[in-house]
């Protein structure tokens, strides 16, 4: 395995770090499962711009990303269900899109022969949508902050929804297959 594999790896671990800070969440445990999840969030960015900077895109890598990015938000949102904080079917919906999304790009068939990489601007916003809305919702800050919360998770739902509709899509012929997300 290559650095950038190992980057991804260690998002994965962090896992269930999240998952022991969320299980009886005092104030401090919060906080510390904020910070392990915005590093973790991070090292999204990291190991794509390690793969191409040091030129170490490999396939177990390409598989492993958009898996380890989907436990590191579905773990913290199914906590947050299991807590009261949102409710499960808005949850479902994410999760209905991502396993929608992992099916469709292992089918090339599916896709017109062509595999798809990438994510295009609506699946980059997704991404931080949701990284937003867990956050806050994690954050212990306060009865003022549950409206701003709850807006962040239906925002990042909604874009969520969105973006795989525009991903199943069929291209635009000025829109090269590649670029969808």
């Amino acid at each position: 395995m290559n650095l950038p594999t190992w980057v991804t790896v260690s998002r994965l671990l962090a896992v269930p770090l999240l998952l022991y800070g969320l299980h009886d969440p005092t104030t401090n445990w919060r906080w510390i499962a904020l910070v392990v999840f915005l590093i973790a969030a991070g090292t999204d960015w990291l190991d794509g711009y390690l793969a191409r900077k040091l030129n170490q895109v490999t396939e177990l890598g390409k598989f492993l990303d958009p898996l380890v990015d989907k436990l590191l938000v579905l773990a913290p949102l199914l906590s947050l269900v299991e807590l009261g904080q949102v409710p499960a079917w808005g949850v479902f919906l994410i999760l209905a899109r991502e396993l929608t999304i992992a099916g469709w790009r292992v089918n090339p068939k599916l896709q017109g022969g062509t595999a798809i990489q990438g994510a295009n601007l609506w699946g980059k916003l997704k991404t931080v949508s949701q990284i937003v809305a867990i956050a806050l919702l994690i954050t212990p800050l306060g009865e003022t902050w549950l409206l701003p919360s709850l807006i962040a998770f239906w925002v990042s739902v909604a874009l969520t929804l969105i973006s795989g509709i525009i991903y199943l899509l069929p291209p635009q012929k000025s829109e090269p297959a590649l670029d969808r997300g």
